[in-house]
């Protein structure tokens, strides 16, 4: 397993395109991989998971990964999160 907590840093918080973006960056990866919010733990692939995770601006998020490419998994999901989703 890997795992690394990151801020939301985009003034939106994650609506739809950001959830979209996330979940095509997800479907190339064998590994399962979930983010949690606080209480809540949903699949990372799942558009209508993410959507429902709610998170905001500033909110914290684990990204956790589990399976052969976890780590690439985990980094690329990051990399999109401090891209502010590429819209602003």
């Amino acid at each position: 397993m890997f795992e690394r907590t990151i801020t939301v840093v985009n003034r939106a918080g994650i609506h739809a395109r950001p959830a979209s973006l996330l979940v095509e960056k997800t479907k190339d990866f064998k590994c399962s991989i979930h983010f949690e919010c606080g209480s809540n733990m949903i699949n990372a692939k799942s558009i209508l998971g993410i959507i429902t995770l709610g998170a905001a601006y500033g909110d914290k998020i684990k990204i956790i990964a589990e399976g052969e490419d976890e780590k690439d998994a985990v980094e690329t999901l990051e990399r999109v999160f401090l891209s502010k989703f590429e819209e602003e």
